[in-house]
């Protein structure tokens, strides 16, 4: 990549940059899905329950959902290589929190640990959207499908290696090596960051703080929250629903502040172009069919086929490997044939590998799991982050880090309401068949059959939206 020049008029190696911005961002969100397969260490450790426990990855994911909204307005008006040193610091300063948490302290430690693992949610959730920002603002926009589909490397294969990297660190190491793994590997980038590798690369446009629309803006975590109790035994809905009612009333408020704000928070105006509305339900769409995969399989692994943890996410390399292949390569094919038939291709395969699973799923093979695994993640890097790309190339420059904010926000909404869903028709169905007298593993995976029936039908209503894209390459490439 030639030199390019940032705001201060100095040139630096652009691919130095986003070396350093990709590998910081890829490790931190790595920790987004790496704590499940510590889960049953963690409860013992700190003599908590199932459903405790789990507030380390659904708590982490209600706090990135905050910090999303916020990150155009800090991209706006802070310099950026303070912003991402910043966001790493305090991601390594949450992670001492959990390193230094003495187990002894039991559920008061749990809920100290908590306070560390919110402040690594908060730095991941502003640098999400804004490492995908930033790479669209230095690439030319014929050139934005290869880079980011190099971005993709980030979104999709850390997300899938996440439950793969702490399978191998637990093998040999205590559930704190995990978080010593982030801190040394954050820190390095620190230093790499702060020798110039990182520079203040975007525009600023200042404007104060709409600190009511942060605040409304938490409607988002209510209603996550919500939407996470479902399915579980011994609920207040009383409690529960009137969380739900506030916070939906926040949101509607805080949509109709945007619109009525000279300088925005979030520009939701940013919705009124059609090729945008379904970049941002496309991109949700395969983003739910990814995670869910990450940890409905895995469960699948160890419940249904009895594997060790470790065999469960070694299980789920190849996926994350053929992701990781084919993110870069489809970069390049959506900027040479466009982005509606690439997207195609990918919503095709995603469609095909939940079919295949579903009428293949009782056949309780690993192999063939994998293969559905695989085919669902290589659609995957088809459709997520060309549909990201495609949703800025409609927008003007001006408006695409507010543009990304919302897809990624939007993105983790569905996609965190995805694995709530899943989870949900898993446990349900098979307390149902439990109940009616079926045996374990036929009550278990008749569970797995509806989760996969309706991840087919949610799929398709992708592939359906995919073919009403307008692909508007041929005609740029005309001009």
């Amino acid at each position: 990549m030639r030199e390019s020049i940032d705001q201060n008029g100095r040139p630096y190696s652009r691919f130095w940059f986003i070396f350093t911005l990709l590998i910081g961002t890829f490790t931190m969100s790595i920790s987004q899905s790496s704590l499940s397969t510590a889960y049953p260490t963690l409860m013992r450790a700190f003599g908590i329950s199932a459903s405790t426990v789990q507030w380390l990855t659904t708590g982490f994911m209600l706090v990135m959902c905050v910090s999303m909204p916020i990150s155009p307005w800090m991209l706006n008006n802070l310099n950026f290589k303070t912003m991402f040193i910043g966001a790493l610091a305090l991601f390594d300063i949450g992670s001492l929190m959990i390193i230094l948490t003495p187990a002894s302290w039991g559920v008061s430690g749990f809920w100290f640990m908590m306070i560390g693992r919110a402040m690594e949610a908060f730095a991941v959730g502003v640098l999400f959207p804004s490492y995908q920002s930033v790479l669209l603002e230095i690439t030319p926009r014929e050139a934005r499908g290869t880079t980011m589909g190099i971005a993709g490397l980030v979104m999709g294969s850390a997300l899938a290696c996440g439950p793969i990297v702490s399978g191998i660190i637990l093998k040999f190491f205590t559930w704190k090596s995990l978080f010593v793994f982030f801190m040394i590997i954050i820190t390095v980038i620190i230093i790499m960051a702060g020798s110039g590798l990182i520079r203040d690369v975007m525009q600023r446009h200042e404007s104060s703080l709409d600190w009511l629309s942060v605040f409304l803006s938490i409607g988002l975590i209510g209603v996550m929250y919500v939407i996470n109790q479902i399915g579980k035994t011994k609920i207040n809905w009383t409690i529960s629903g009137t969380i739900l009612l506030v916070s939906i009333l926040a949101i509607i408020w805080f949509c109709i502040r945007q619109l009525k704000l000279q300088n925005p928070l979030l520009e939701l105006r940013v919705m009124k172009t059609f090729n945008y509305d379904l970049a941002i339900l496309l991109t949700s769409i395969s983003y739910i069919a990814l995670i869910v995969t990450t940890i409905i399989f895995p469960l699948y692994y160890q419940g249904v086929l009895k594997v060790s943890p470790f065999v469960s996410g070694m299980s789920l390399v190849p996926g994350a490997a053929l992701l990781s292949i084919l993110n870069p390569l489809t970069g390049k094919l959506a900027d040479k044939i466009g982005f509606k038939p690439t997207m195609l291709v990918g919503m095709a395969m995603i469609v095909a590998g939940w079919f295949v699973g579903l009428f293949l799923i009782n056949q309780m093979s690993l192999w063939i799991m994998i293969l559905c695994a695989m085919v669902i993640e290589g659609g995957n890097a088809f459709v997520m982050m060309p549909a990201v790309t495609l949703g800025a190339n409609s927008l003007p420059n001006e408006l695409v880090p507010h543009g990304t904010a919302v897809i990624t926000t939007v993105r983790q909404v569905l996609g965190s309401t995805g694995v709530a869903v899943s989870t949900i028709i898993l446990t349900t169905v098979t307390s149902h068949n439990l109940s009616h007298g079926m045996g374990n593993l036929s009550a278990a995976l008749g569970g797995y059959h509806y989760v996969f029936l309706t991840m087919l039908f949610v799929e398709i209503i992708g592939l359906l939206l995919a073919l009403a894209l307008k692909n508007t390459v041929k005609k740029d490439a005309k001009a």
